[in-house]
């Protein structure tokens, strides 16, 4: 039987590029990678939903090397499209090989994605992953010059589609064939094109050498502010904030501070400070919580070296907003 690997993000294009080969009697596997930046829930909610078998592998170490340095550079923000999509393709291929599979496939569509869905984006992800002519675009395949799979008569050619641009009406008349109608909408998913996160990886990239997927996690909760070259302070926005962020302290290397006597947000030292950045950030702890303006506030801080308080005044929020991330 002939088998193909595809990835997988649980979006509709994906899903569909299975079913069409899977309609051919071609037995298919998805895999879907994951990183801090994007999660593999909707690939598992398609794989529950049409019955393809799923793996998921984090790749979060090698993507961050290559998150530093992308050979094609960023979108927008810190959006790798290519580089990601070539990585991706390139260990998928290294799957395929070693598993046995005779090609890879995608969802991507022509012209879907104006800077990444070109033809000389689609071949330049090929070349860089490894495995030109062993990546089929079911969707799209008629568009494209034939694949290895294809000239070997794996593949119906003429089973295949020709879909090209940014309207979805035609994989929704072809979901509507298959059965499908729970899908999710088009695009999100990737907190690398949303401009507030970007904007603390670039500060983390700038400021650290080596990371912890804690300090990514990090990234996605509360109001982050640069002190000084060698120190940041994160404030919860909302009580959700304050427990993602709570979960996320070690209390052998970080400090945590909390209002005493009010409602107020958790605010994170990561690896610990010296006094007098503590003393900052029991002000910011005080200046986002009820305290009034002015009036002394007591602020309780833990850390690896021991508790204590420290009374500091409320207010001067505006203070603290050229140091925002």
């Amino acid at each position: 039987m002939v088998r193909a690997l595809g990835l997988t993000s649980g979006g509709l294009d994906s899903i569909l590029s299975a079913l069409v080969l899977k309609e051919q009697g071609i037995e298919v596997v998805w895999v879907n990678f994951e990183t801090p930046f994007f999660s593999s829930d909707r690939a598992r909610s398609a794989a529950r939903m049409t019955g393809i078998p799923l793996r998921v592998k984090n790749i979060t170490r090698v993507y961050v090397e290559m998150l530093k340095n992308p050979n094609c550079g960023y979108g927008t923000n810190m959006n790798p499209c290519l580089d990601c999509h070539a990585l991706m393709l390139e260990i998928a291929g290294s799957m395929m090989t070693k598993e046995g599979f005779d090609f890879l496939f995608t969802g991507e569509v022509m012209g879907q994605r104006p800077m990444s869905q070109t033809k000389p984006s689609l071949r330049y992800v090929e070349k860089r992953s490894g495995f030109a002519g062993h990546i089929l675009r079911p969707l799209s395949a008629k568009l494209l010059p034939p694949t290895i799979p294809e000239e070997r008569g794996l593949v119906d050619r003429e089973r295949l589609l020709d879909i090209s641009g940014r309207s979805r009406k035609r994989q929704m008349e072809l979901a509507e064939t298959f059965g499908i109608s729970d899908y999710p909408g088009p695009g999100g998913g990737c907190l690398l094109t949303d401009i507030g996160f970007s904007r603390r990886l670039k500060d983390l990239f700038e400021h650290q050498d080596d990371y912890e997927q804690r300090d990514f996690e990090l990234l996605k909760h509360g109001r982050h502010f640069r002190l000084d070259n060698n120190y940041k302070v994160v404030v919860g926005r909302t009580r959700e904030d304050n427990r993602q962020i709570s979960r996320l302290i070690d209390p052998h290397k970080d400090i945590q501070l909390r209002m005493m006597d009010m409602p107020g947000p958790t605010v994170l030292i990561p690896f610990g400070a010296p006094e007098e950045i503590v003393r900052e950030a029991a002000t910011l702890c005080a200046a986002y919580s009820r305290a009034e303006d002015g009036q002394p506030a007591r602020v309780s801080v833990k850390g690896p070296a021991g508790s204590g308080v420290l009374t500091v005044e409320g207010g001067c929020r505006e203070k603290y907003q050229p140091y925002l991330i």
